[in-house]
């Protein structure tokens, strides 16, 4: 029965730990990610303003706000969990956690759990500095809640797949540059999926970030691309999937224990 408690206390220590990281370089891992979303909002708002039409009333700018948001949660969440894990594993520190008697779970719940806080982190200062370029109304704020922290768990719990799998920082940067940018700059994020011709219509309802973007996306004008059910459905089934591999990889000790 004591062993629970000291599990608990374990995860909370390892929790804070990974909050403390990438808080201690803030002005790298939240301020630049900020800056970032904002050069986005700048270029691609001032260029498409008057020649991109959405949602009937709805301005391109406000358009784009909600999905430079998630895109900055899912990219922030996967480079929190997998940027930790590849830099103690290159470095040696891995090993004082792997003398803990920490479980899988307990490394899960921290890894993924810091990547969420930076996820939303990023992605609140992101919506706060570009409320300042479009007025913004919130529909259904459990919509908002609910994929961006799915999104956010998913991208984390991804980010330590990649870690595991990863022996150096070159392959994390292609895990990041030939999947996760890809996938996210396809999704929606700066346009309406039904702009598309038909077969890259059904290539992008293919991708599961899609369905993150424009469900979030939902919350704030209450209407979307696609039911918000089927994107919970889709964005529900691929956490699971993710999350099965992640703990899969974590329980039989992949490429961190020799």
């Amino acid at each position: 029965m004591s062993a629970t408690p000291g599990l608990l206390s374990g995860t909370r220590t390892l929790l804070y730990k990974e909050v403390l990281r990438f808080w201690k370089v803030s002005f790298q891992t939240v301020a630049a990610p900020v800056l970032t979303a904002v050069l986005y909002l700048l270029i691609f708002g001032h260029a498409l303003e008057d020649h991109v039409k959405v949602y009937g009333t709805v301005s391109y700018t406000a358009f784009l706000i909600p999905g430079l948001v998630m895109m900055s949660v899912l990219q922030n969440a996967f480079a929190n969990s997998s940027s930790s894990l590849i830099q103690s594993k290159i470095t040696g520190n891995l090993v004082f956690l792997l003398v803990t008697p920490l479980s899988h779970w307990a490394w899960f719940l921290a890894y993924v759990g810091a990547a969420i806080v930076r996820g939303l982190v990023v992605g609140l200062g992101v919506l706060l500095v570009t409320l300042w370029f479009a007025p913004l109304t919130v529909a259904q704020p459990l919509w908002i809640l609910v994929f961006a922290v799915a999104g956010a768990a998913m991208m984390g719990a991804l980010g330590l797949v990649a870690g595991l799998w990863a022996e150096k920082f070159d392959q994390i940067a292609a895990f990041q540059n030939f999947i996760v940018m890809p996938m996210t700059f396809l999704s929606g994020v700066f346009y309406s999926v039904h702009s598309l011709p038909p077969l890259w219509l059904k290539v992008s309802h293919l991708n599961p970030f899609f369905y993150m973007i424009d469900g979030f996306r939902h919350g704030f004008f209450g209407v979307s691309d696609v039911s918000p059910w089927t994107s919970l459905a889709v964005v529900a089934g691929s956490l699971a999937v993710v999350c099965g591999l992640c703990l899969h990889l974590l329980r039989i000790g992949y490429k961190i224990r020799h």
